[in-house]
């Protein structure tokens, strides 16, 4: 009777044991959509970039066992909030519109928001400027929300699936000008593709709009996965591994 009963406490005690590394692997949801340097796919079909990186470097700090997981852009959130990912870390700015919906950690890089455009057209980030243009922008973005609220009025705005598709619009001369994040849009003007363009300048500040940064978006009430994953952003910050990281991608620091 003890030795079953010794037996017994092993396999619950094994079944306890692998349900706490079951709980502590952690999804992390990427756009599936390429976003070059941040996120895209090799040759091999490995997920390669700035983003990347910085996620398996918060996992290994935070003691996490990460899973990338790309999701369609335009249904991350959802994802999120129906629990087929534990988190975002896909460039999602913290702002006041999506933090009724979900949490954030603290953030992990903050880069302005630019419009680009062929050098050979006289173009500036404001609305007076872009009359009578169009301007392309990704869906379900600030960029996106951005462009409706101060530039609709004066151009007409055109709504892209992944900011790819804008860009290859924007060097065939079907849109004027396209909006997005500074870093994304240097890969582009420095690539062979993207040649034609380069940055206009920044537009005007909004945070309400544009948000506080970048962080990563956790459900609501996951206080502690919101905490570890603040823990690991602070440690790769403390140490210089966010710093050594942003070295291979970029020349200024990015946070």
């Amino acid at each position: 009777m003890k030795l079953r009963t010794i037996i017994a406490a092993g396999i619950a005690a094994a079944t306890l044991g692998a349900g706490a590394v079951a709980a502590d692997e952690v999804k992390i949801g990427i756009a599936a959509e390429p976003y070059p340097p941040f996120a895209s796919l090799d040759s091999s079909g490995n997920w390669v970039g700035w983003e990347v990186e910085v996620i398996n470097a918060v996992c290994a700090a935070a003691e996490l066992d990460c899973v990338i997981t790309p999701v369609a852009w335009d249904g991350i959130i959802p994802s999120l909030t129906g629990q087929q990912i534990d988190a975002i870390m896909a460039s999602m700015s913290i702002t006041e519109e999506r933090l009724k919906t979900i949490d954030f950690s603290d953030p992990y890089y903050n880069t302005p928001a630019v419009v680009v455009a062929d050098k050979s057209m006289d173009i500036a980030p404001t609305p007076e400027s872009l009359a009578g243009k169009v301007l392309g922008v990704q869906a379900s973005t600030i960029h996106a929300a951005y462009a409706q609220k101060y530039f609709a009025d004066a151009a007409e705005i055109r709504i892209y699936q992944t900011q790819d598709e804008a860009n290859q619009d924007l060097f065939a001369g079907r849109i004027d000008a396209t909006q997005a994040d500074s870093i994304a849009m240097a890969d582009f003007v420095g690539s062979d593709s993207g040649a034609c363009c380069e940055i206009k300048g920044a537009v005007a500040d909004d945070p309400a709009i544009l948000g506080r940064g970048v962080g990563a978006g956790i459900r609501k009430g996951d206080d502690a996965l919101r905490e570890k994953i603040n823990a690991g952003i602070a440690a790769i910050l403390a140490d210089g591994t966010h710093e050594k990281i942003t070295a291979k991608y970029f020349t200024t620091s990015i946070y």
